[in-house]
């Protein structure tokens, strides 16, 4: 299997586009999480990775989005931006997440990314603006990577992302990426509707198209029409777990996961401090889906240095420690009393356009997330084991958590656990 993924990364994809990834994102990206466990020691927190969604607009309206896709566009202003990159880059990071909205519909998305080459930028989207003009351009700067996301079926595809003709424009994007070596992966959010791409079908069809990496992320319920029934059952979570395990260990293509360890161990990136979100206005927040902040990027709000802004976060860091003394898993899934207590005490302002995230959180039942404590499901591949113990893990975050139990005591912010579902 490793060798048949090295030649496949030889023979199917720009040499040169394959070095800026060894460079940027592999030898930088290892630097940047060795320069984060050094600060922890410090007690200091600054992801590695940081996620930034550049635009709230996007052509689609999917099921469950919690970003105000229909508002008024704002798009992060490129001085903003460059920054913010800048800014990251003096405390050793490479890698930034891409997100939106769709952020091909960024106006000046390449004024954003042209100029930090010594970067490495994912960008998440439904791939309808990618020409194959865009292709071009993706495969000259050699440092960007899109992430596709590929719903089902074109009946689910339409149902999922509610408009008609998803999935043709989505394959045509895809495919002009492919067709000029540009380094490309499709991810998929899992949920009941599309679960039959969870298999070995879908996985050879990717690796005979020239995909180079997929992501099979659960789907959350959030936002205004959050869509519960379309969660997974706790058995189909540990399913998926399952199927992503036994792949790594025997596909010739990479299978990312941002929610487990090397040995099955559930964790949350924003609770580890590994990643945070900032969103097209600026705002930090502790991750996409908890759309609250004290802290922002925007000079004329914030004139202090990113790293001070992390650092001095009381509602980062208190996000931090409630999250991991509460679960392995995803709080704003579990616990969500317990999150929006701490809204309150922070009084951490809404970021959204609606203004409804606090009325959002407070209507939430408690579901499941990917922690399952009495069923770890470690890796089978060594090197994704290895890699995982080395550069992705707790960090030591959940250091003396109870891992027999699922949520933390009411005591811990004076709350009564939830009554509702749980799959």
């Amino acid at each position: 299997m490793y060798l048949r993924l090295l030649r496949r990364l030889l023979v199917e994809t720009d040499k040169r586009l394959l070095w800026k990834l060894a460079w940027n994102l592999g030898f930088k990206g290892i630097w940047s999480v060795e320069r984060f466990k050094r600060r922890l020691k410090y007690g200091e927190v600054f992801p590695p990775f940081l996620y930034v969604s550049i635009i709230n607009s996007c052509n689609l309206r999917c099921q469950g989005c919690w970003v105000d896709v229909a508002a008024k566009m704002e798009a992060m202003p490129p001085h903003v931006f460059h920054r913010l990159v800048r800014e990251a880059q003096d405390m050793g990071n490479s890698f930034f997440g891409i997100v939106g909205g769709e952020p091909f519909m960024h106006p000046q998305l390449f004024d954003l990314l042209e100029p930090h080459s010594g970067c490495y930028f994912q960008v998440f989207t439904n791939g309808h603006f990618i020409t194959a003009d865009t292709a071009k351009k993706l495969r000259r700067l050699g440092n960007i990577t899109p992430l596709i996301s590929v719903e089902g079926s074109e009946v689910v595809s339409d149902q999922r992302r509610g408009k008609r003709g998803v999935l043709s424009r989505t394959m045509q994007g895809l495919h002009h990426c492919l067709n000029h070596k540009v380094l490309t992966g499709v991810c998929t959010s899992v949920c009941q509707t599309n679960l039959d791409l969870v298999n070995e079908k879908w996985l050879d069809r990717l690796i005979d198209l020239g995909v180079m990496y997929t992501w099979f992320h659960v789907y959350r319920p959030m936002g205004p029409d959050a869509s519960p029934h379309l969660c997974l059952t706790p058995e189909q979570q540990l399913a998926l777990r399952q199927f992503v395990v036994e792949m790594r260990a025997k596909k010739p293509i990479i299978i990312i996961d941002a929610y487990y360890d090397g040995e099955g161990r559930a964790l949350c990136p924003a609770a580890t401090g590994i990643s945070h979100h900032i969103n097209p206005w600026g705002d930090i927040e502790p991750c996409p889906i908890v759309q609250f902040s004290r802290e922002s990027i925007r000079r004329d709000k914030d004139d202090r240095h990113l790293r001070t802004k992390f650092r001095q976060s009381a509602f980062l860091r208190d996000f931090r420690s409630l999250a991991r003394s509460t679960t392995r898993g995803c709080i704003v899934l579990e616990r969500p009393d317990l999150l929006g207590n701490l809204i309150d005490r922070h009084a951490a302002p809404d970021t959204t356009v609606r203004g409804t995230a606090r009325q959002e959180l407070s209507a939430m039942t408690t579901r499941t997330s990917q922690f399952h404590p009495t069923r770890p499901i470690p890796e089978k591949n060594l090197l994704y084991r290895l890699a995982k113990r080395l550069w992705f893990n707790d960090f030591g975050a959940y250091t003396g958590f109870d891992h027999s139990r699922t949520a933390a005591p009411a005591l811990l912010a004076g709350a009564a656990p939830r009554a509702g579902e749980n799959g």
